[in-house]
């Protein structure tokens, strides 16, 4: 399997394979590449929402500070070879094309055994592995790593970090991680390692959940609002400087990440670097501050056109919803018209339930990965009780034109609803990458 139509064919069999969790597949994997895990330091970042955006900051300030550094995120806007970068570029296709082959090749001689338990690994296990070991050949000093689903038996969960991170958690995933609040947050509470420290914006009982299991581990937690302070000072639309206040001491930073959101994230990214910090590894402020300054992470309150102003989201479940409807608030506007396309596996009746009452005008639209899109017509059926306007738009990217089109320049157009929805309506603004594009993603089993 040595041409780039072959590689593809067999990652593209793999999305049907659905999320199944569990650490023997992918270690029997790693363990036959030589466990190139364990070549560099870690740091894994869990949690519901956030967990992207936050290793987006870890990542620009280790780079700042003269770090090779690996990131490893998902799911993609646009290319696969998204979900892999070294400080701040991504993997070539032909790089990518080349460690999926050492990936494929290594699993066929496994299979050779004739292993009774053998159980091929899935998609996410495959590009976690292609992306250790990327990491691995080009010889990084630290991997910022961020959780695929859940996190106690999730493929990332294979290293011993130097420091974890939980965002914060919120129903999600029920029909695999469980149906509540406490056992989601049992599963994600599953990267949590003796010893490691820990930072965490979780609060209620998700945090006392954690809490409990830091002092069975032993492992130092920090608190967003308790041991972080953040608070914001000014926010436009090139982003936000924030006050934080850690370890006795006051900093102010800017990040050009808009969204009330992103100071929880930015709290839990300046614990990190403490704790870094602690242990003797060197970043200095300059590296703190200028990193953050440089920081990218498209998609996410990502202003593409003005006038009027077009603001794509990858808001994805209800808590995330709810937070961009607080954080539009930033915008000025006279009206504002929704673009709406969900995924099927998601809790669409909440997610419409945070963001319509906002909206004065929906267009609703269905992204292209089939297999995970949501009929517009289940959208409709929670739209409709709230009284208002809206149309349906096959394509996402009609459906964004023609809200450009309804609105006038001091109006809003606000795309969100799936990380796909709004990778769609990006390449209106930016040009499509070739190879490996959204349908190489993982589809949940029907």
């Amino acid at each position: 399997m040595k041409n780039t139509k072959n590689i593809e064919e067999y990652l593209y069999s793999l999305r049907g394979k659905g999320a199944k969790l569990g650490l023997e597949r992918v270690l029997k994997l790693l363990g036959s590449l030589g466990n190139p895990q364990n070549r560099f330091k870690t740091i894994i970042i869990g949690g519901t929402s956030g967990k992207g955006s936050t290793a987006a900051m870890v990542s620009s300030i280790l780079t700042e500070a003269g770090f090779k550094t690996g990131r490893f995120t998902s799911p993609h806007l646009s290319s696969l070879t998204e979900r892999i970068t070294i400080n701040e570029m991504e993997i070539n296709k032909k790089e990518l094309e080349q460690t999926v082959q050492e990936i494929i090749t290594c699993i066929e001689k496994m299979k050779e055994t004739k292993e009774r338990d053998f159980e091929h690994p899935t998609f996410f296990e495959v590009i976690t592995a292609t992306a250790l070991l990327y990491f691995k050949k080009k010889k990084i000093d630290f991997a910022v790593l961020e959780v695929g689903l859940g996190g106690r038996l999730d493929a990332t969960n294979v290293t011993t970090p130097e420091v974890c991170v939980i965002t914060n958690v919120s129903l999600e995933h029920t029909k695999i991680l469980g149906n509540t609040i406490e056992k989601i947050t049992s599963e994600k509470a599953g990267i949590i390692k003796q010893g490691i420290p820990i930072i965490t914006a979780v609060q209620g009982n998700a945090l006392k959940i954690i809490e409990k299991i830091c002092s069975e581990k032993h492992a130092k937690l920090m608190i967003v609002g308790k041991d972080i302070k953040a608070q914001r000072i000014s926010a436009d639309d090139n982003g936000q400087l924030v006050a934080i206040t850690i370890s006795n001491t006051n900093k102010t930073f800017f990040i050009p990440l808009r969204g009330r959101y992103q100071i929880e994230n930015l709290a839990c990214t300046i614990g990190i670097i403490e704790v870094l910090r602690n242990k003797g590894i060197k970043i200095e402020d300059h590296a703190m501050a200028d990193g953050l300054k440089k920081t990218k992470w498209p998609g996410r309150m990502e202003i593409v056109q003005c006038n009027p102003l077009v603001v794509l989201d990858g808001a994805k479940d209800p808590e995330a919803m709810r937070r961009l409807s607080e954080s539009i608030d930033d915008f000025k506007y006279n009206k504002m018209i929704l673009v709406l396309g969900i995924s099927s596996d998601k809790d669409i009746p909440n997610m419409v339930r945070w963001i319509t009452p906002k909206a004065d005008e929906i267009i609703i639209t269905q992204h292209s990965i089939a297999e995970r899109a949501a009929d517009p017509a289940i959208i409709v059926k929670e739209i409709v009780k709230y009284n208002r306007n809206y149309e349906i738009r096959e394509h996402t990217a009609d459906a964004v034109k023609t809200a450009i089109k309804h609105a006038g320049k001091k109006d809003l157009v606000l795309v969100t609803g799936s990380l796909f929805t709004v990778g769609e309506a990006r390449e209106i603004w930016h040009s499509r990458k070739k190879g490996f594009g959204r349908e190489f993603n993982e589809t949940p089993k029907k």
